[in-house]
C-alpha cells in the first residue's frame, strides 16, 4: 500500500494554501487589508496541516530523527498559529483598535506570542530538515523557512507593500514544494 492519494491531497492542499496566502497578499499591496482578503487568508490556513504532512512524507526516508522532530514541532506550531491566523483575519480584523489593544494586553496576547514562537521554531526546523534531506529544491525550502517566519513576525503589524512581497514569496515557496510531492514524481511506500 502507498499513500498516493494523500500525496495528491497534500499537494493540492499546498497549492491552495499558497494561493490563499499569495493572492490576498498581492491584492493587499494595492488595496490594503480588506474583509475579502482577510476572509481568504483566515480560511486558507486550514490547508496547512495536510500540505506539511505531505512534505514530510516526501522526505521522511532521508530526513531521519531530526526531520521527524522538525515535522512534529512544525505541526504543533501550525496548529497554534492556524488559530491565531484565523482569529486575526476573521475576528480581530473587525474589532476596534481599543478592543484589540485591551484583548492583546491580557493573556490572549501572551498566547499569541507563544503560538508565534512555536510556529517560528517549527518552521525553521522543518525548513532546515527539507534542505538537509536533499528531497526538495533548495530555493523553495529556504524560502519556506524565511518567508513563513517573516509572516509570523509581521502578522501583528499593519500591512505594507513589503508584507505583500513576503506573502507572495511564501506562496511561491509553498506551491513549489507542494508540486514537488506529486505522486508522479515519487510514491511514498508504507511499511505493513
Amino acid at each position: 500500500m502507498d499513500l498516493t492519494w494523500f500525496q495528491r491531497f497534500g499537494a493540492v492542499s499546498g497549492v491552495l494554501l499558497g494561493l490563499s496566502i499569495g493572492v490576498p497578499g498581492a491584492v493587499e499591496a494595492f488595496t490594503g487589508e480588506t474583509s475579502a482578503t482577510s476572509f481568504v487568508l483566515g480560511l486558507g490556513i486550514a490547508f496547512s496541516a495536510p500540505a506539511v504532512t505531505a512534505l514530510y512524507l516526501h522526505h521522511r526516508a532521508t530526513a531521519g530523527r531530526f526531520g521527524a522532530v522538525a515535522y512534529a514541532v512544525n505541526l504543533i506550531g501550525l496548529g497554534l498559529f492556524t488559530g491565531v491566523a484565523f482569529a486575526l483575519n476573521l475576528v480581530v480584523f473587525y474589532l476596534d483598535k481599543s478592543t484589540v489593544d485591551s484583548l492583546l494586553a491580557g493573556p490572549t496576547g501572551s498566547a499569541v506570542s507563544i503560538s508565534a514562537l512555536v510556529f517560528v521554531a517549527g518552521t525553521v526546523l522543518f525548513s532546515v530538515s527539507m534542505v538537509r534531506s536533499g528531497g526538495f529544491p533548495k530555493l523553495p525550502a529556504v524560502g519556506y523557512g524565511v518567508a513563513l517566519t517573516l509572516l509570523a513576525l509581521l502578522a501583528p503589524l499593519p500591512d505594507t507593500p513589503a508584507t505583500s512581497v513576503v506573502h507572495v514569496v511564501a506562496a511561491v515557496s509553498i506551491g513549489w514544494l507542494s508540486l514537488a510531492v506529486l505522486p508522479a514524481r515519487r510514491a511514498v511506500p508504507v511499511a505493513a
